[in-house]
């Protein structure tokens, strides 16, 4: 991550959100996100090592700790072009891309991200109830952010061409 500009030339501007993989092995999976303006992704683990370097926008991460039997925040990192993060396997976290325009982060995975050997986890937003972790659900959500963020932009600019256009 030391020059992200370099990233950017090769992989190219972030058009979509989503999750590209780069290369994938049971043993090492490297993947592209593309985090939409404003998206969150739940609390998660990996159940393997990750590395997360962020060659452009923000990625916030809060991480949380099971206790007695509960899922608590126990603290953050926040994650700008250059930075890197490595969680351990047993790491729990959730990430935000607090800005407005996309966030783009190569991760580095210690095992098959799409297929791993131990199960995942996802706890839900609201009520942190523990589920099985479950990737089209993940994709959707990419998908989804991106889709709510293009239409309320294009809202937004018709609601202003109207005021505009119609005093």
């Amino acid at each position: 991550m030391s020059d992200p500009a370099k990233i950017v030339a090769v992989l190219g501007e972030q058009e979509h959100a989503g999750i590209y993989p780069l290369y994938q092995s049971p043993t090492l999976t490297i993947i592209n996100f593309t985090w939409a303006p404003y998206m969150s992704l739940m609390p998660h683990n990996h159940q393997m090592f990750s590395v997360v370097g962020i060659y452009s926008g923000r990625e916030d991460n809060i991480f949380w700790q099971i206790n007695d039997r509960n899922l608590a925040a126990v603290g953050a990192k926040s994650l700008g072009a250059g930075d890197v993060v490595i969680l351990d396997k047993t790491a729990i976290h959730s990430a935000l891309n607090p800005i407005g325009k996309m966030t783009g982060a190569i991760h580095v995975y210690g095992g098959d991200f799409f297929s791993p050997i131990e199960p995942r986890s996802e706890w839900d937003h609201e009520t942190l109830v523990e589920r099985p972790w479950d990737v089209e659900r993940v994709k959707s959500i990419f998908r989804d952010a991106e889709e709510r963020f293009y239409s309320s932009t294009i809202r937004s600019r018709f609601q202003r061409e109207t005021i505009i256009h119609h005093p």
